[in-house]
């Protein structure tokens, strides 16, 4: 499977599409209560990296899951993408609180890996085979889902 389709699936296993890349707000849900906040362009430039992150990875999209893919981009480094480094802070300090373990794994293995903050997004990622972008990325194993 490539990383486009991969990604798709992604998409539609967690309500999510493309078009939210471009939206001037984040819908999300706390439990069953909604909340929302700007999309800044900041985030707009770390999402698509990030989501790419989610599908090499295998982290899920639950509380737990984004704790570990958090701590996973800050254990391989963020670059320039201010809002991925204060998201996934916010996400490993959570991490840290509801399953410890399970985000300090992940940041080890951040640390052992290479992620796409350093190189960027480029059109032509999504062309790869997933197991491409694990080589590229130096993922042996996705996590567990």
């Amino acid at each position: 499977m490539n990383v486009r389709e991969a990604r798709a699936r992604y998409f539609a296993d967690n309500g999510f599409s493309e078009a939210s890349y471009s939206d001037g707000w984040v819908k999300a849900k706390v439990g069953p209560i909604p909340i929302c906040f700007p999309n800044s362009s900041s985030r707009k430039r770390a999402i698509p990296i990030h989501d790419l992150h989610h599908v090499a990875t295998g982290y899920a999209t639950t509380w737990t899951g984004e704790a570990e893919i958090g701590a996973w981009e800050i254990g391989g480094g963020c670059a320039n993408y201010w809002a991925a480094w204060g998201l996934n802070f916010g996400a490993m300090a959570l991490g840290l609180v509801i399953a410890p373990r399970r985000t300090l794994r992940a940041f080890r293995q951040g640390r052992a890996t290479i992620n796409l903050y350093q190189s960027g997004w480029d059109d032509s990622l999504l062309d790869l085979s997933v197991d491409e972008l694990r080589a590229r990325l130096a993922i042996a194993e996705p996590a567990a889902r």
